[in-house]
């Protein structure tokens, strides 16, 4: 009894000493401490248990290897012109199956030691690299980077897209170790080797052997096999067929980490750039066309890996002939570029360049560029929507806006000439002075109407063409013009079918909308047409109607000419992609001819056009006197200083004799007889069969529906009215 009395005590002790300890500050923080340990392991027990399951739900469910190998999951795409020919066939090409056995050990190498260094340690996901990447992250600027080990790369490839995300992350985490669980480590690289994309259509390593270097995988050499391996990262920046000088220096990089982590001796040299490529046949232009369309189907279509047929606006002659045209007069050491639109946004030939295996860049629907004084179209739009005409009459005088001072090409200035004759000869002070009294903001507002994409800056400068833009909204902008002021919207892709003919999209004609009125659409037309015939676009000139415009950068940096003819709208850029001067480009030479060169072509089956240039103005604009500008008193109701309602077309004496409800007053000899009451006037009605307060004709009158005065020009351009 003792005994147990004495146990019961130190256990009261004991518990008082703990009750103590937990009381102090220190104490807490260990209790708490301790609780965290335990609940932590609880919930990591847990995740573990619930990452297990999912895993093995996962093996469990997934294909079988034999399954895997078959499955392919790139698309085949055969692009047709718009006759149904054939032009460029698009898709995958994967060459032979290698098994394990088969694949060289050093493409083993490369590619484990470039993506995935602890490949046959880790169990489909490398915590080691997770924990760095995320700690670099966390601690540095550098986002999460580099973190898919080889597993995770086919889980991505066979199972998943690339949308980045937490939860797609997590799922190809979750397939990587089903991946490990289900296969071995030979397995999973020999399905990787054969499946992964290296460029240019080449899916799988004998695929990219064959296309680079002209043989099978079978026979890589150890320069080779870090050229392929560096690929992975970023196909298209290092594909040796693009860009020999990145693939070499990427390879470099796959040979030194070989070194490092002893998969090849340290004192072995390699030098990738004596390894000989294959050579590329020059591919045809169309595929800068291509590019620019085939992204596109992300739109229109569902997701599908099925092979389609996708039949195109391009016409296979007239883009022979656009690449004829920029090839044989693109100055040496420049690029040029050519956009053709069909009357209804067509796409008939695009070229972005003069070699597209030197160079996929696309500066035909991509580079942005200054485009001159062919930016001028937007500032005579303005002014012909502000009232003026070809005819009116302007003053080429030295000007200075906002500190600013334009100078003409020619040095000189010229006095007074017609609107017509300005444009056509691109005289810079005559645009800045009508973009100035328009208003720059109006300008940029014009230029927006009709389909410029990029930002536009409101200086003064940019009457003259300092904004950059794309060289297809420059011609989609004047295709509008060629389709009398209604809206064009370029497209490339008529309709998409399956292998077995069914449709999945075909396109359909926007509305159109008027950008300005007719006569605004007739009037630039007949300034577009003198600047081919007497002005600065004489050299493209092609023996029927064509209307144009030419633009030149400062320091000839840029060359411009877009312009139409029987319905077709053409559009052509030159100059260097490093922005530097090219001796002697001008709108008017190179571009000018090479526009004629290939509208010669394209025009010649279609009828000739000529232009609607018949000015046929608004009433407004109609008037011959100058007393019209200022009103006739007689023409307008107002108010006196009494209040009073005041009727046009009155003599003094009969408005003496009105009151303010239209009764006469008594003249003269008059003032003794009564006047005889008059019947009530029944009020004017409106369509709706309200009452007025007044009538239809005061309406019109009053608010100018009848007559609107025209607004007086501003002092900074001089009009004079020919007689």
């Amino acid at each position: 009894m003792e005994k147990r009395g004495s146990r019961r005590a130190k256990a009261a002790r004991s518990e008082r000493a703990r009750r103590a300890e937990a009381d102090q500050p220190e104490g807490r923080f260990k209790l708490w401490i301790r609780r965290a340990f335990v609940w932590g392991g609880a919930l990591a027990l847990l995740g573990a248990l619930f990452l297990g399951l999912a895993v093995a739900f996962a093996a469990r469910s997934m294909p079988s290897y034999y399954q895997l190998k078959a499955t392919q999951t790139a698309q085949t795409i055969v692009v047709r012109a718009r006759d149904g020919t054939e032009i460029v066939e698009l898709g995958p090409s994967f060459g032979k199956w290698l098994t394990a056995d088969e694949i060289p050990q050093v493409m083993k190498d490369a590619m484990i030691s470039v993506e995935d260094r602890r490949y046959y340690s880790h169990p489909g996901i490398d915590p080691y690299g997770l924990g760095r990447a995320v700690y670099e992250a966390v601690t540095g600027d550098e986002r999460i980077s580099a973190t898919s080990t080889i597993t995770q790369q086919l889980a991505r490839n066979v199972f998943l897209n690339n949308n980045r995300s937490l939860d797609r992350k997590a799922r190809e985490m979750i397939l990587a170790m089903a991946l490990e669980w289900k296969f071995s480590k030979e397995q999973i690289l020999e399905l990787y080797l054969n499946k992964v994309y290296f460029g240019g259509g080449a899916y799988g390593i004998d695929s990219a052997s064959r296309k680079f270097f002209s043989h099978p995988a079978t026979e890589l050499s150890t320069a080779e096999a870090a050229i392929i391996a560096g690929l992975v990262k970023a196909p298209s920046r290092y594909s040796p067929t693009a860009d020999v000088d990145a693939a070499v220096a990427r390879a470099s990089v796959v040979l030194q980490l070989m070194k490092e982590q002893g998969r090849i001796p340290a004192d072995v040299t390699v030098d990738p750039s004596a390894v000989n490529l294959k050579e590329e046949k020059s591919q045809n232009s169309v595929r800068y066309f291509t590019d620019w369309a085939l992204p596109q189907l992300d739109l229109l279509l569902p997701e599908t890996f099925e092979p389609i047929e996708v039949w195109t606006t391009i016409d296979v002659g007239m883009q022979r002939a656009a690449t004829a045209a920029i090839k044989s007069n693109t100055p040496g050491g420049a690029q040029g570029a050519l956009v053709s639109l069909d009357r209804d946004g067509a796409v008939l030939a695009l070229v972005g360049g003069t070699d597209y295996v030197e160079t996929s860049f696309n500066r035909a629907t991509d580079a942005l560029r200054q485009p001159g004084s062919s930016w001028k179209l937007f500032v005579y739009l303005a002014a012909l929507e502000a009232g003026y005409t070809p005819d009116d009459r302007v003053v080429d005088t030295p000007v200075t806006i906002d500190g600013w001072s334009p100078r003409n090409s020619s040095g000189r200035n010229v006095g007074e000439i017609d609107v017509r004759t300005a444009f056509a000869y691109s005289i810079n002070t005559v645009a800045a002075q009508l973009g100035n009294e328009v208003g720059f903001g109006t300008v940029a507002s014009m230029a927006r109407r009709f389909g410029v994409s990029t930002p536009i800056n409101t200086y003064p400068s940019m009457v003259l063409g300092s904004n950059e833009v794309r060289l297809l909204d420059m011609t989609r902008a004047f295709a509008a013009i060629s389709a009398k002021g209604a809206s064009v919207e370029p497209y490339g892709i008529v309709k998409v079918t399956t292998a077995a003919g069914e449709l999945l999209y075909e396109h359909q004609r926007k509305r159109q909308s008027q950008l300005v009125p007719d006569y605004v659409a007739a009037g630039i037309t007949d300034l577009l047409q003198t600047a081919v015939n007497t002005g600065t676009g004489r050299a493209a000139q092609i023996g029927r109607p064509v209307a144009g415009k030419t633009g030149t950068t400062s320091s000839n940096k840029d060359g411009y000419f877009v312009g139409f003819s029987s319905g077709i709208t053409t559009g052509v850029w030159m100059g260097r992609d490093d922005n530097g001067r090219v001796g002697g480009l001008q709108g008017g030479t190179a571009p000018a001819k090479a526009f004629a060169a290939y509208m010669r072509y394209a025009v010649k089956d279609r009828p000739v056009e000529e232009f609607d240039t018949d000015l046929k103005l608004p009433e407004w604009q109609l008037e011959p006197d100058d007393e019209y500008l200022l009103g006739d008193p007689d023409d307008y109701y107002f108010i006196d200083e009494q209040g009073n309602l005041i009727e046009p077309g009155l003599s003094d004496a009969e408005r003496e004799q009105r009151d303010p409800f239209g009764e006469a007053f008594p003249g003269p000899g008059e003032g003794d007889r009564t006047r005889e009451p008059r019947a009530p006037q029944q009020p004017p009605r409106g369509a709706d069969g309200a009452p007025q307060a007044v009538g239809d004709d005061f309406l019109d009158e009053a608010t100018g529906a009848r007559r609107q005065p025209r607004p007086t020009p501003s002092p900074t351009v001089r009009v004079i009215r020919p007689q």
